[in-house]
């Protein structure tokens, strides 16, 4: 059986955040807090302040590099976007007779904001969207929550106005499941999908939901080759028997997969299924790894791997001097 397991090793350090790029992110995150504490200190000094935490796969340590887009500025100069982002919640935390219409918050948000960086922000149905010149963005919901009751669910103040939402709890159920490698095999999955989406026009299942199979299906193994083949596995067994994936947290009667077409996602799954089988039998590693590379992309590397033929070929060309001086010191 050919063993993968470095290479995929590999592959999560070259697609998860790097401490230099967390970091700036972190940067952009707290300027942001900042600037709309001063917005609310110099134009909304009777109103409540609002709060802030952090949420979303960033907190979750599965946040991607995504494939990056090479594109044309509007002076015309090369440039590569990385369209990825990072989520901050807005909290209002007062008493239920000072809360405001969803539209209020959102507008005194989105006002704060909006010419902080060149690209500007919108308003979208969730949120409000900070966008950067590197293509990504950060994106800020916003919450109203009861002050001084117990076990109060934040509401998310939505174009639509208000629905129960709570991030922090996901990102609590999700913490307390993971280890090293499930984090590993969520950022695998979604690479896969970034991969799938880059060579056609569908469209899969987003992080969350994909987050939410592998920790439902998690298979524990010594080698993250076997443990993503197996994990892929029984979500594939769980979808065929019943297509759906409740979020688990408030609220856990919402069904995610709906909108997404179970024809394309199960068929993209399928194939990588089949080509993680034949890899993790394959007599060879430099094969094996040629089929995960298929779905992986170019980033999965396969090239500092030498077969045992390889290696044997390169011995035969050594310089017989220095085979029989090592010979004789040994």
């Amino acid at each position: 059986m050919a063993n993968n397991h470095e290479q995929f090793i590999a592959f999560n350090d070259a697609i998860k955040l790097n401490d230099t790029k967390k970091e700036e992110l972190r940067e952009n995150r707290d300027a942001l807090r900042k600037k709309i504490e001063k917005y609310f200190n110099d134009n909304l000094p009777n109103e409540t302040k609002p709060g802030f935490h952090a949420q979303g796969s960033f907190m979750m340590f599965t946040t991607v590099n995504p494939i990056p887009i090479i594109t044309e500025n509007e002076d015309g100069d090369t440039i590569t976007l990385r369209p990825y982002d990072l989520d901050d919640g807005i909290y209002f935390i007062d008493k239920l007779e000072n809360k405001k219409e969803s539209k209020i918050y959102r507008n005194w948000i989105y006002d704060a904001v909006k010419c902080h960086t060149s690209k500007g922000a919108e308003k979208k149905a969730s949120c409000i969207r900070v966008n950067y010149a590197d293509g990504h963005n950060i994106d800020l919901p916003i919450y109203f929550e009861e002050k001084d009751k117990k076990d109060v669910i934040p509401e998310l103040a939505q174009k639509s106005g208000y629905i129960e939402s709570d991030p922090i709890e996901f990102l609590t159920w999700f913490n307390d499941l993971a280890d090293e490698q499930l984090r590993r095999i969520v950022r695998y999955f979604k690479a896969w999908r970034d991969k799938q989406m880059q060579d056609s026009d569908i469209t899969l299942p987003p992080g969350i939901i994909l987050t939410i199979l592998v920790s439902n299906n998690y298979v524990k193994n010594d080698r993250d080759d076997i443990s993503l083949q197996e994990t892929l596995q029984k979500i594939k067994n769980e979808l065929d028997i019943n297509y759906v994936c409740y979020r688990p947290t408030t609220k856990k009667d919402e069904e995610l997969l709906k909108d997404y077409d179970k024809t394309h996602f199960l068929d993209r799954l399928s194939k990588f299924i089949e080509s993680a089988n034949e890899a993790v039998n394959h007599s060879s590693q430099k094969e094996a790894c040629k089929k995960w590379q298929k779905h992986l992309g170019e980033r999965f590397s396969c090239s500092n791997i030498k077969e045992e033929n390889e290696s044997n070929e390169a011995k035969s060309f050594s310089s017989p001097a220095i085979i029989n001086k090592n010979a004789e010191s040994a």
